[in-house]
Formats: structure tokens, C-alpha cells, sequence
């Protein structure tokens, strides 16, 4: 925050702020920064969920493994494998960031994605509930690429994830 931000709203995950500066009124939403898991066994599957959204438009999505970090500061690398903990189970012996997004201006926060190998059982409660997640399935590379041309997965910031991670295995360049 600018010394001169007044904070207009600050809840669990967002905070709104003003600023004047020459006369014109400036608004900044600050996200608490996040991660998208990519977990992927031995066999090049990723791991994504069902997931149930009670508060969203679907209330039922697949979606990949993905979470805010908690504090300020806290480690991308250790949100990933919490995150996978707490929805899939599993955590990973290896983990590498993808891609790293940073938005400044009028929206801010850090985005982090994620590639877990070296997958083992370690299941943590689940905050949002054990119910929360209806199913846990492996989709290889191909198939989440025929589910984002269905539109069964989004045109998002996962789509970048699975190119990233389609170019790393044609180079030979992930350690399971």
C-alpha cells in the first residue's frame, strides 16, 4: 500500500483501497496471492478434482489442485503441496514453479503455478470440508486438452500450465 491508499473494504481474501493522485480518484483490489497445482504421477497423468461450489455459478467443477497462500510471505512451493494435502491426498518430493504471474494496477496479487512430482500418500484435513470434493480422477495431457476444447475445463491460466508442461515433457525435461 502507497502511504496515501485509504482502505474502503478488507475482508478474508480481498481488500479495496482509493487513492487521489492528481485529481483522479484510483481504485486497487489486492487478491491474496494463489497457487494451480499441476500433480503428475508417473505415468505423465495430472490430477484434477470435482469439486463442489456452492457459492459459484457451476455449482460442481473439475478443476486442477489450487489455493490461496495463507500469510504473506509464505512459500509457493510449501502452499502446493498443503494444497495437494489437503485435496488429493498427495504430496510431491518434486516441485518446480511453472509460471509466475504478478498484477499490479488495479488488480494485484501473485499467481504461482506448480509441477508435483515424485507424488506419495499424506492427506491433511480438508478446511473447506472432506465433503467438498466429490472426486479425484488422472487425466493425461491429450485428454485435458480435448476437455478445454469441450469446454468442460476453462480457457484459463491452467490452459498456459498444461502448454508449459506439454513442451517440458516433449524436451524430456520432467523428473518424475
Amino acid at each position: 500500500l502507497s502511504l496515501m491508499e485509504e482502505i474502503k473494504y478488507h475482508g478474508n481474501f480481498v481488500k479495496v483501497t482509493e487513492e487521489k493522485i492528481d485529481g483522479n480518484t484510483w481504485e486497487r483490489v489486492y487478491l491474496q496471492s494463489g497457487v494451480q497445482v499441476f500433480p503428475m504421477n508417473a505415468k505423465g497423468q495430472i490430477y484434477l478434482i470435482e469439486e463442489k461450489r456452492p457459492h459459484e455459478k457451476n455449482k460442481i467443477r473439475l478443476k486442477f489442485v489450487t489455493g490461496l497462500m495463507d500469510k504473506e510471505g509464505e512459500d509457493p512451493l510449501e502452499t502446493a503441496n498443503r494444497e495437494m494435502q489437503e485435496e488429493i491426498g498427495l504430496k510431491g518430493d518434486h516441485l518446480e514453479i511453472l509460471l509466475h504471474r504478478e498484477a499490479t494496477g488495479t488488480i494485484n496479487n501473485h499467481f504461482y503455478q506448480v509441477l508435483a512430482t515424485g507424488l506419495k500418500e499424506s492427506k491433511i484435513p480438508n478446511p473447506d470440508g472432506e465433503d467438498t470434493i466429490v472426486s479425484i480422477k488422472t487425466f493425461s495431457i491429450s485428454e485435458i486438452e480435448l476437455l478445454l476444447e469441450k469446454g468442460e475445463l476453462p480457457w484459463s491460466m491452467g490452459a498456459l500450465g498444461i502448454f508449459k508442461i506439454k513442451q517440458l515433457l516433449a524436451k524430456n525435461l520432467i523428473k518424475f
